[in-house]
């Protein structure tokens, strides 16, 4: 169920090629339909929604829920100008920035290892981008690895935030977070975006809803519904399925270039992330 969920985020960014929608309206549907289809999964699994968290817990994960969803409005964009392995990897910097954070916020030890773990994300990121062999992106791809990172710094401040109340219910937690980023978006697309113009085919319909119903609702049941069975380091670990599968698809189906010291950048930050956890 674990490796189920990572496989299909991997591919996230391989249908979101295909929706020619704003990512804001894609962030929109995203929590409306995982929000939903949690509800009803619990549910179905005789659980109770909303069994007792308090107003201060409710504007604290709905505040986190806001912030995801921008955090999915820069990944989604991050797609549309770089590759799909380069946008991925940039935000799978995530580990990076929550482990300099935790030692500013939480006072977390950084070790010499945690500190070298850091080091080689970042000289991978570098190979990845090809900053490294002399070849520094320009136009759209800076402006795609800018917006990978922007989304990977939220995504560390989402994960800090759910650190700092860790004793609450997951599914409960994650469905205020996803109406929080359903909610957010309203206004946000009333503000930027033409919701008289829309220009959805067919193609692009059946890929939003396998987005909703597949990439959000049952990725996320899979995701939560194994957790009682795993532990917390091994759901850590299997998590970087996620980027190699979006690395692979990257390359084998959209066809994206990838030199071989961009394949070794891919190693050195997956797998410095990987010996992090450990």
């Amino acid at each position: 169920m674990l490796i189920a969920s990572m496989a299909i985020w991997g591919s996230l960014g391989l249908f979101r090629r295909a929706i020619p929608l704003p990512s804001s309206v894609l962030a929109f549907v995203r929590g409306v339909a995982g929000s939903l289809f949690l509800i009803l999964f619990v549910k179905a699994r005789g659980g109770r929604v909303n069994a007792g968290m308090t107003p201060k817990q409710i504007a604290w994960f709905g505040t986190a829920g806001a912030i995801m969803a921008f955090n999915w409005i820069l990944l989604f964009d991050a797609y549309n100008y770089t590759s799909v392995a380069v946008a991925t990897l940039c935000y799978y910097m995530m580990p990076v920035f929550v482990t300099l954070a935790s030692a500013l916020l939480f006072g977390e030890k950084l070790t010499a290892r945690k500190l070298l773990c850091v080091a080689v994300c970042v000289a991978g990121m570098l190979l990845v981008t090809g900053v490294a062999e002399g070849d520094a992106p320009t136009g759209s791809e800076i402006r795609g690895i800018m917006m990978g990172l922007a989304a990977a710094v939220l995504y560390s401040t989402v994960v800090l935030m759910n650190k700092k109340m860790p004793s609450m219910d997951a599914y409960e937690k994650t469905i205020v977070q996803l109406i929080g980023a359903a909610v957010i978006m309203v206004p946000y697309i009333l503000v930027t975006e033409d919701v008289t113009a829309p220009s959805l085919d067919g193609r692009g319909a059946l890929m939003l809803f396998i987005v909703a119903a597949v990439h959000t609702g049952i990725a996320y049941a899979l995701y939560f519904g194994c957790m009682d069975d795993l532990k917390a380091q091994t759901v850590a670990i299997f998590s970087y399925v996620d980027p190699i599968v979006a690395v692979l698809l990257s390359a084998f189906v959209l066809g994206e270039p990838l030199s071989a010291l961009g394949v070794l950048g891919v190693v050195l930050v997956l797998g410095a992330a990987v010996v992090s956890e450990l």
